[in-house]
């Protein structure tokens, strides 16, 4: 959520709320600089998984909840793993690897 939070800072969000609890969603609440609302939704996957895929039915559900409350949604896809080995775990303070490809937009208009 770090690297996520960092990027969110360096684009000109404000935070509004972060919500660190496994399997809480939104982690982030963001406002822009034209008082426009984000749920940045992170989902952190062991590489070599793909951290970009989500699940596109719970996403709906989540949309229509954005909806609601007249936000946009984000979503960040972050990866890490063990450089040592795929089947190895990754410790707090230890050198990881990451894939992180930035913040999608999740476009609910399409659906």
């Amino acid at each position: 959520m770090n690297h996520v939070g960092k990027d969110l800072e360096s684009r000109g969000f404000e935070f509004v709320a972060i919500n660190s609890k496994l399997k809480k969603h939104p982690q982030f609440v963001c406002i822009d600089k034209n008082s426009q609302y984000f749920f940045v939704i992170v989902r952190v996957v062991m590489l070599p998984d793909n951290p970009n895929n989500y699940d596109v039915v719970w996403m709906e559900t989540f949309k229509n909840h954005a909806k609601e409350k007249d936000a946009k949604v984000l979503y960040a896809g972050v990866g890490i793993g063990n450089p040592k080995g795929d089947q190895l775990p990754v410790f707090l303070n230890e050198d990881y690897l990451i894939e992180y490809n930035g913040i999608q937009v999740i476009d609910s208009n399409l659906n």
